[in-house]
């Protein structure tokens, strides 16, 4: 019996290492398939489009797309693609749901031990051959409070790991699981009991109006003094500046994030040359277009958050990764996995497993 021609659709996949190409392309032959640097480089007739968080998918790209019907996310939060405008044109989202949830809770940790154990202090000490072991003395996990926001998949791993530590551990999540409480021997809380009782506290919420800004100058007023405070989630759950005022008072004791509000500063030359690039297009936009000298609201806005995000990084009390909470071996594999897997029900005119709503 001849086999059924596969019609040719055209599939682009935005910033791919080469072990992923080299997945997608094995597994789609017959396809069009093309890998591009960055979401602007997308061919205008692509009808499948797979990109990363740091790919912001609006109605600009939608109307420059008319053939697109189907995104693919390699993350597991939508916060990057405007679903409302997806939803009008008709274009379907997936996510990949349970890639790396053993991976970020074990990075949570990395930065809480870090931070415990003064880590980035001690490898400074060493280059310059400058310390005292009173000024690099750090504190045990064990007896502390672990307030855990958002006990869902990542954050039952962040509990059992807090638990193995020794470490008392409470949760608060939008939808408890008294079993889940039970079998692990820890308690959900209130938030704000979360913010009064926890030493350490690590964010896994998803991003979206309710939990935007959730760490914020008044919460952070309700907590204990020198609380070590962890994001692995999303940056914009934190007020970055509420947080320096934070540090700079002694509120926040240390800070560990693999997120930021902005994070272009993880890519090309970091903050200076972001800002650099900003500072030089401001002015030929001035000097071309007289009327256009003033800085509009969102470009302030812009401005005001690379120049925080340069204060974070200069701070001996932060620890800062670039967005590689996920990115271990088997994590990245299985990511890879679940997103064939959704464009390949796409193809095949199934509903995608993990669909963005």
């Amino acid at each position: 019996m001849s086999k059924v021609p596969v019609q040719s659709r055209k599939i682009s996949f935005v910033e791919v290492e080469e072990e992923g190409r080299t997945v997608f392309h094995g597994a789609l032959i017959g396809h069009e398939v093309d890998f591009v640097r960055k979401l602007g480089d997308v061919p205008e007739e692509a009808e499948v489009v797979s990109v990363f968080i740091s790919e912001k998918i609006g109605q600009d790209f939608l109307a420059a797309h008319p053939a697109l019907r189907f995104i693919a996310s390699r993350s597991t939060g939508c916060d990057h693609i405007d679903l409302e405008a997806c939803q009008k044109r008709g274009v379907l989202v997936a996510n990949v749901g349970n890639y790396g949830e053993n991976t970020v809770a074990e990075h949570a940790f990395a930065l809480i031990l870090a931070l415990s154990r003064r880590l980035r202090d001690s490898e400074d000490a060493v280059r310059t051959g400058h310390f005292s072991r009173e000024g690099l003395r750090g504190f045990d996990l064990r007896g502390k409070t672990l307030g855990v926001v958002g006990a869902g998949r990542v954050g039952l791993h962040v509990v059992r790991i807090g638990l193995g530590f020794g470490m008392r551990v409470i949760a608060c999540d939008a939808d408890p699981h008294p079993f889940y409480s039970e079998l692990l021997d820890f308690h959900y809380v209130s938030y704000e009991e979360l913010l009064r009782e926890a030493q350490v506290i690590t964010l896994h919420v998803p991003l979206n109006q309710a939990t935007r800004h959730m760490i914020n100058r008044e919460t952070l007023a309700l907590c204990q003094r020198g609380i070590l405070l962890i994001n692995t989630a999303r940056g914009g759950l934190i007020d970055t500046e509420a947080v320096i005022e934070a540090l700079d008072a002694g509120q926040v004791g240390g800070l560990g994030l693999d997120v930021l509000e902005d994070e272009r500063v993880f890519q090309g030359g970091g903050v200076t040359s972001l800002l650099g690039e900003t500072i030089a297009e401001r002015v030929h936009r001035a000097s071309a277009a007289p009327e256009g000298r003033e800085f509009s609201a969102g470009r302030v806005a812009e401005f005001s958050r690379l120049v925080t995000h340069n204060r974070l990084m200069q701070r001996p009390d932060v620890v800062l990764t670039p967005h590689v909470a996920f990115n271990s071996e088997e994590a990245v594999e299985r990511l890879s996995a679940l997103t064939l897997e959704n464009i390949l029900d796409y193809l095949d005119g199934k509903p995608p497993k993990h669909r963005c709503t």
